[in-house]
């Protein structure tokens, strides 16, 4: 089933409190959208921890980083990572030493972890550095890592079981993944905020960015509660499909899905998110394969490279949330 989406409205700051759930660099851009459109306060960011790690000593926040990095106007546009105007003296200097370079740390890029290093050996959490360092960069959207406790998604492959970073960056995604497992996130408690945000009668939608769905998606939805905070909100779920014509824009969506024995196709991720979304977004190039959808669907252009494409995501995400409400499509299981 198709929707057309209200055509894009001028939104001089949009008030409607919203939850995105997302991961990095894909998620991170309608992030921006939605940070432009909105008054400050109003979003709340909800990061994945998965990925992080311990690395030359330093606690390593890859998804929040380039969230922080991607609202903060700091980002590199052309690699899609790190400290755009970036230098490398610190880790050329650590590979001449013989120590661990596969993980690029710029030098830019290197004060945001050892300040917050720092902050979590004090004893601070990792919400509350990651709150202090948004309202440095003058972020107006409230960014809330998922849990503030440590969860590390491992890979299980033909070279044998990996943590995230060396399976994604020193081994380039080439191991063939059996499964995906998320350790410490079954007794993990959701960061301060992510609940009562995901629960708030006034909240408008919950929106699941275009993030990988096993790697960045699903860490979070491991958290106990998060998952039941989605299910049972008043508010819409609508999901951005990562999947654009049968791949994916960046990152190994797609061949995870392959290797999973999931097509990478709208119709999987209809299937991965079913019973938690009331609508799911998908790009003009897979309009097609869009008619034959169990879920409520919406069909706009989802390829983000401008700024003008963000905020005009954002604001058809906004749209249809409102929609779905007037048709009253807003509880999980009505249109099933």
């Amino acid at each position: 089933m198709t929707g057309p989406v209200a055509a894009g409205r001028h939104y001089p700051g949009e008030e409607k409190k919203i939850v995105a759930l997302c991961g990095g660099v894909g998620g991170a851009k309608l992030a921006l959208g939605l940070e432009r459109i909105s008054q400050p306060g109003t979003t709340t960011i909800v990061v994945n921890v998965g990925d992080d790690f311990e690395h030359l000593g330093l606690r390593i926040c890859p998804d929040i980083d380039t969230v922080l990095y991607t609202l903060g106007n700091l980002s590199d546009q052309e690699r899609g990572w790190g400290r755009a105007e970036e230098s490398w003296n610190f880790i050329e200097n650590v590979k001449r030493l013989g120590g661990d370079d596969w993980f690029r740390l710029g030098d830019k890029d290197l004060a945001l972890h050892v300040t917050r290093t720092q902050h979590l050996h004090r004893g601070g959490s990792l919400s509350d550095f990651v709150a202090r360092a948004a309202k440095l960069l003058d972020i107006r959207s409230n960014i809330v890592p998922a849990t503030d406790e440590v969860i590390s998604t491992m890979i299980d492959t033909d070279q044998g079981v990996l943590p995230f970073q060396e399976y994604f960056v020193k081994l380039r995604c080439v191991p063939r993944i059996k499964s995906i497992q998320f350790e410490g996130a079954a007794s993990a408690v959701a960061a301060p905020g992510v609940l009562s945000a995901l629960s708030d009668p006034a909240l408008h939608a919950i929106i699941i960015c275009p993030s990988n769905p096993y790697l960045s998606v699903d860490p979070i939805l491991a958290i106990p509660g998060i998952t039941a905070a989605l299910r049972n909100s008043s508010a819409p779920v609508i999901a951005i499909s990562p999947i654009v014509g049968g791949a994916a824009i960046k990152g190994p969506t797609a061949k995870i899905m392959t290797e999973l024995n999931f097509a990478p196709s709208q119709r999987s991720i209809a299937a991965h998110y079913q019973g938690l979304i009331d609508a799911l977004f998908v790009d003009v190039s897979d309009e097609s394969e869009a008619r034959g959808l169990s879920v409520q669907t919406f069909v706009v252009p989802t390829v983000m490279t401008t700024i003008e494409q963000k905020i005009q995501l954002a604001r058809d995400v906004i749209d249809a949330a409102a929609s779905l409400r007037v048709n009253s499509l807003s509880h999980r299981g009505a249109a099933r």
